[in-house]
């Protein structure tokens, strides 16, 4: 997640240079500007915005304001966001029907609380997913025996840790997490160690998804790896894959558009990434009931914004629902095998 960083940063302090070369205005004590004219094109004011060019007729010059108007900026982190995240949670047909409607200020829009909402689960996922290094590859010949002999050497030397880790009293929380990717990696090439025929056991007619796949067949663990790394850059490519699945619920409806969908799709992919990112965060903590709502909550959700945007009658936001979460499991297949493929290149 480097890059997000570096990018943050130059805004920052893009933005920071850009505040010390403005000139004063008629700044008064508590750091707010009283002006006539608007500051950004000299238009005289007669309201609290520039009807020329929309900008603030008070210009805010404290610090606390900046980090506030830099928050804004990069995480659209202000009013909207509270008012638009109880609705995404209770009511997301609303939220999603008003958006479509053109009832937009008051909300944040689809597409930039999807982008920050992919960014905070990813960094999340980083930082529980514990610790790789792709130098160090278990099955760096290709042999899939090397791989399965490698891999589990590996464990009984985490495991070792973890015991002399927990003789001494100390946290284990990081270590852990590296033995259940070893120990699900391992199940994996074992399995398909077991199939027989060298471990064949996928095939495709494409030519970059074969690679892929015989990369995940030869060195899961590597593979996995690299989709994680690659997952984020993409995710906005779930939204194109979803929507066609969409609007087959809806092949002969004139009232209902692509943009519809659009939006649809956007919210809900929206709320099941911090849906994601709170069941991350539960199981961190060992809260009980954690697989069960992470096993309802989607359904559920999916129904009341089926019903709520479109105005559905029950029976057939219920049917839609079931063939939603059907949708949802084709597009990650989809998405997945493209990302690995193109991964695996």
């Amino acid at each position: 997640m480097s890059g997000e960083g570096e990018v943050i940063g130059d805004i920052a302090q893009s933005a920071l240079i850009a505040r010390a070369a403005e000139p004063a205005h008629g700044e008064s004590a508590d750091g707010h500007s009283a002006e006539t004219a608007c500051l950004n094109c000299g238009t005289a004011l007669i309201g609290s915005h520039c009807h020329a060019c929309g900008q603030a007729a008070h210009v805010h010059k404290t610090l606390g304001a900046f980090f506030h108007d830099l928050l804004h900026g990069v995480f659209h982190f202000e009013g909207k966001i509270w008012r638009t995240l109880p609705l995404l949670a209770w009511n997301p047909g609303r939220l999603t029907r008003e958006y479509i409607d053109g009832r937009r200020a008051s909300y944040v829009s689809p597409i930039a609380l999807f982008l920050f909402c992919v960014f905070l689960m990813f960094a999340l996922v980083k930082q529980f997913a514990g610790g790789f290094d792709p130098t160090q590859t278990v099955n760096v010949d290709g042999s899939l025996k090397t791989g399965v002999e490698q891999t589990a050497k590996h464990l009984d030397g985490l495991k070792r840790e973890r015991a002399a880790l927990v003789a001494q009293g100390q946290d284990t929380a990081r270590i852990d997490s590296q033995i259940e990717s070893d120990q699900a990696a391992l199940e994996i090439m074992r399995e398909v160690k077991a199939t027989g025929a060298n471990g064949k056991i996928w095939q495709s007619d494409i030519k970059p998804i074969d690679h892929a796949l015989r990369q995940f067949q030869e060195n899961p663990k590597l593979a996995i790896y690299k989709l994680q790394s690659s997952a984020y850059k993409y995710s906005w490519a779930l939204i194109p894959i979803s929507v066609p699945f969409v609007w087959l619920l809806f092949p002969f409806s004139r009232r209902f558009r692509l943009y519809d969908h659009t939006v649809f799709v956007t919210y809900s992919l929206a709320f099941m990434t911090l849906l994601a990112v709170v069941l991350t965060l539960g199981n961190a903590a060992s809260l009980p009931l954690i697989g069960a709502a992470g096993t309802f909550i989607p359904p559920l959700h999916m129904y009341r914004q089926l019903r709520g945007t479109y105005g559905l009658s029950r029976p057939s936001a219920a049917w839609r629902a079931l063939a939603l979460l059907a949708i949802a499991f084709s597009a990650l297949v989809l998405f997945a095998v493209l990302i690995f493929a193109q991964s695996g290149a």
